[in-house]
């Protein structure tokens, strides 16, 4: 049975876990040696490194046998088997001489501190081995930290993780911009929303939304990276989408009663998927025309005709 391995993961925890599947024993038969710890790369997305361990199996410890004591046979005193063999056997049993190795006390060694000795010892001054490792998940029932019951056993992140860590990019985008924002996680329907707010924030919105819609599209890379299930993610600047959706509710009616009175066929400039659904939405009763989409990404376009 293997006895050491290195295993991977984007986090310590996972990576832990991990290497305890590759194993196949619990958390409490392995020793725990963190070889990298997890870092982001370049705006969250690109040179990021993944959490590194190493696990070695703890083995229990055997006490040393006796050696073996030399018979003396019938006849024969002690000096006399010493004169043969150079070594004098005891005429009694020494408990001391007979005790293994790894049991004799030390005389030179320090008495053993008691387990309240070394609770009180500062972290420096601990052994190695009896330092607390930040990599070691807590036992059973000890209080999480805010972001460590985010990870499930399995070792996977959560949904909820993966937001922060997009909400987490754009707070780093903005302020790469000069810009100090707040960003806040929620969810509906359709997946999670992430809620800019601050000063100045037409920098990050752009000419019809355009910037944002870069920004949402770079954020949900970063959500659902190394994941195996997609995560809706939509990016919102107080509260831009639905101005932005009136807007566009406005102008769907208006160029529906132009192709009316017309009779012509209207095809609208290239718009973002989210823009056309709301197009399509606000004409799907209506009486007179329809809509359709023609063009590929992301030159896709809204065209209303008359049914």
């Amino acid at each position: 049975m293997t006895s050491k391995v290195t295993a991977v993961g984007k986090t310590v925890d996972e990576a832990i876990s991990q290497g305890l599947a590759q194993l196949g024993v619990t958390r409490d038969r392995v020793e725990v040696d963190v070889l990298e710890h997890p870092a982001k790369g370049f705006l969250g997305l690109f040179g990021g490194r993944k959490a590194k361990v190493e696990l070695t199996l703890v083995r229990p410890i055997r006490s040393a046998d006796p050696a073996p004591v030399p018979v003396q046979r019938a006849g024969e005193t002690a000096s006399a088997v010493g004169s043969g063999k150079g070594t004098i056997l005891p005429t009694s049993l020494d408990l001391d001489n007979e005790t293994p190795r790894r049991e004799r006390p030390n005389p030179a060694a320090p008495p053993p501190a008691s387990d309240s000795a070394v609770e009180d010892a500062p972290e420096e001054t601990l052994p190695r081995r009896q330092r607390p490792n930040p990599a070691v998940p807590a036992p059973m029932g000890t209080e999480l930290s805010p972001h460590e019951d985010e990870i499930g056993e399995s070792g996977r992140v959560r949904p909820e993780e993966r937001y922060r860590e997009a909400a987490d990019f754009i707070r780093d985008v903005a302020e790469a911009m000069g810009l100090d924002v707040k960003v806040d996680v929620r969810k509906n329907r359709d997946g999670g929303v992430l809620d800019i707010s601050g000063p100045e924030l037409g920098m990050l919105i752009g000419r019809r939304g355009q910037t944002l819609d870069a920004l949402q599209l770079l954020a949900s890379v970063v959500a659902n990276r190394d994941s195996d299930k997609f995560l809706r993610l939509t990016l919102d600047a107080e509260n831009f989408r639905r101005r932005r959706a009136k807007t566009l509710e406005d102008l769907a009616d208006r160029l529906a009663e132009r192709v009316v009175r017309t009779r012509k066929e209207v095809v609208l400039e290239p718009m973002p998927p989210q823009e056309r659904k709301v197009i399509h939405a606000r004409l799907q009763n209506h009486p007179d025309v329809e809509t359709t989409s023609r063009g590929e990404e992301p030159n896709r376009r809204v065209v209303i005709t008359l049914k």
